[in-house]
């Protein structure tokens, strides 16, 4: 067997590596990432053993892909490596092909000081579809080892799919086409049963979905499929199933929020006619779950003997084993948030960000004797000086407790510091207090900083993330004017001296609040939403019923639609606005920046609105990072005097 020039190891990628979208088979991670060495934005699935950080990892894909997922918009995971008859099966989505590819990846025995690689591999990667204007999803199921079964969106349809394995260039073959939207694919280990989730078009997936059963024919076509419903969770309720995932060949593990809370289900599909649950772990204020923006995100992995589970508990992150349903043992993680999450047998890989440090990745073998000490072996250098987020809670919106991360200044240049309140994008999301290094440049240079978690916010329940319903532009620029009032009141801020930066969704919070009263004195946005009728008319397919719970169903609540819209504000508005567009934003188009940009240069001589030609929906260019940052600490100078 040959072992392709692409297939060796690089000891450069050792200090470049990010590990985006890890997982682990075996004694080995697998993870995405860009490939330096080129001009173009092309990356590679590479691979190193377990728990050897100073291993060279090998890339597994050639150079010639941009692996990356568009599903629903968002995407999310591009590749997924599955183990068949002792071998890789590994599938990747690329965008420059417009096709699904596949390769078979042989283990082989490590010889030390050699290139050789981990994995042998005789045959180029191999394009498994034919070139289609499709958005593949990466949850991708193998049957009877030749068959891949996998969701695609086509035209603004989802469809259940299948190809196969020994064919090359092929048209996939549609098996269901979806009324609405499915995601979350998953199948037992034999590969006969197959799980979803499904939403309409006018909810969000975390506002109402259902779980779907399915089992195989002979001939691969689908033979029976069963929705779950149950009395007590889903019949007469809203519910969001959060992640479908099989530990056995009958049993599955989920996380729904009937209680209010994402909390553990185990169901039994022995039987689709007779789905039994199996157990429920009922826990107030703790998530196994979180908004599905994006596919892949991962709670749960593992199997019913060896399953590990995470969960956000207030402020904390947590890990839970269970073995043959039973709870072992829960250590406390000190990340903040995390992004990726694997288990194999009880092999464990975690990526997380935590207050003080970017990006840590932890690997742990839960067989070594010393593992309930986690948080002995999770040692890692810190940024030195830097500000520590504090959780501060207030009454908000009709005196409901709101949760924010205040950041004291580093630098003590005022008696009392200008104060910057951010609003999350989403705006179904929230901060989580990770190191955030444009809040540590402000802090550093005397500035306190607040986080706000307003109502609509994540992580917290169902009955805080639907404070937002029907009343954003209300709840939340009314929280983030209360945080300031408080920090205030604490004569912690300078009152005359307060800004309110927010993005994306978060720049819909800002200028609304900028337009409330006299507490804020300058905004700055990046890529803000500007106008609710055009994000009615234009937004992608995924966002199209986002609006009806936020705002109302267009049709009969046009008149708030244009209330809540800051475009329609703007030639009323004197206060100084700074705004940060991207040319290539397909979220928010750029025009309506311009549109702005003209009121502003008649009616409001210190605002200003700066372009990028090279940006999109979240600036990516370290130049241009670092151009938002100057002009706005030169903005925020000029316009609160200080």
């Amino acid at each position: 067997m040959s072992n392709p020039e692409n297939l060796k190891l690089k000891k450069s990628d050792i200090k470049n590596s990010s590990f985006k979208q890890l997982s682990i088979i075996k004694n080995f991670i697998f993870w995405v990432d860009i490939l330096h060495d080129r001009k173009q934005y092309n990356n590679a699935v590479f691979a190193r053993p377990f728990n050897d950080k100073y291993a060279i990892p090998q890339q597994l894909t050639g150079e010639n892909f941009y692996i990356k997922s568009n599903f629903h918009g968002y995407g999310g995971n591009a590749y997924q490596c599955i183990e068949v008859n002792n071998q890789i099966y590994l599938i990747w989505i690329d965008q420059i092909s417009k096709a699904l590819w596949f390769r078979i990846l042989k283990f082989q025995k490590i010889v030390p000081e050699k290139d050789i690689g981990y994995f042998l591999c005789d045959t180029k990667p191999r394009q498994l579809t034919e070139a289609i204007e499709s958005n593949f999803d990466a949850s991708f199921n193998i049957y009877r080892d030749n068959f891949l079964y996998g969701l695609c969106e086509i035209k603004n349809r989802d469809y259940l799919y299948s190809i196969n394995l020994k064919k090359t260039k092929q048209k996939i073959r549609k098996i269901k086409k979806f009324d609405h939207f499915a995601g979350n694919l998953s199948s037992n280990p034999k590969g006969n049963f197959f799980s979803w989730i499904e939403w309409k078009s006018n909810y969000m997936p975390w506002e109402k979905n259902s779980l779907f059963f399915a089992t195989l024919a002979n001939d691969g076509e689908i033979n029976e499929i069963k929705q779950f419903s149950n009395k007590v969770i889903n019949k007469v309720k809203n519910v969001s199933f959060f992640q479908p995932y099989w530990i056995s060949n009958n049993l599955l593990v989920c996380s729904e929020d009937s209680t209010g809370w994402w909390n553990l289900c185990f169901l039994d599909v022995t039987d689709l006619k007779n789905i039994v649950i199996k157990k429920r772990i009922i826990k107030p204020f703790t998530e196994y779950g979180s908004p599905q923006w994006i596919e892949g995100i991962s709670f749960f992995s593992g199997t019913v003997k060896n399953l590990f589970c995470l969960a956000k508990k207030e402020n904390s992150w947590i890990l839970q084993k269970y073995a043959n349903l039973s709870f072992i043992q829960e250590l406390t993680l000190p990340f903040s948030s995390i992004s990726d999450f694997g288990v194999f047998d009880q092999k464990l890989v975690i990526k997380g960000n935590c207050f003080d440090y970017f990006g840590y990745l932890f690997e742990n073998d839960f067989e070594e004797k010393d593992s309930t000490y986690l948080s002995k072996k999770l040692s890692f250098e810190s940024v030195k000086d830097y500000s520590k987020p504090e959780s501060f809670w207030f009454s908000g919106y009709h005196n409901q407790s709101i949760h924010s991360f205040i950041y004291k200044p580093l630098l003590q240049r005022f008696i009392h510091s200008p104060l910057i309140v951010k609003a999350h994008s989403g705006p179904t999301s929230c901060f989580d207090g990770s190191l955030n290094s444009e809040v540590q440049y402000w802090t550093s240079r005397g500035f306190t900083v607040a986080e706000v978690n307003y109502g609509g916010s994540s992580g917290f329940g169902r009955e805080y993330r639907e404070r937002l319903n029907y009343k954003w532009g209300i709840v939340d620029t009314y929280d983030c004017s209360a945080v300031a009032l408080n920090l205030i009141r604490l004569n912690l801020v300078d009152r005359n001296k307060v800004a309110i930066f927010g993005n994306s969704a978060g720049g819909l919070t800002a200028i609304n609040s900028l337009c409330e009263g006299d507490l804020f004195k300058v905004a700055i946005c990046k890529y803000p939403v500007l106008d609710l009728y055009d994000m009615y008319q234009n937004t992608h397919r995924f966002e199209k019923g986002y609006l009806n719970s936020l705002v109302g169903e267009y049709s009969k609540f046009r008149n708030e639609y244009q209330l809540r819209s800051p475009i329609n504000k703007i030639t009323e508005l004197k206060k100084p606005i700074l705004l940060f567009q991207g040319k290539k934003d397909l979220v928010i188009s750029y025009k309506q920046s311009l549109k702005i940009q003209e009121e502003l240069r008649r009616n409001n001589k210190n605002s200003e609105v700066i372009f990028f030609d090279n940006e999109g929906h979240g600036f990516k260019n370290i130049d241009n990072k670092k151009t938002v940052l100057l002009k706005s600490q030169k903005f925020l100078e000029k316009t609160l005097n200080i």
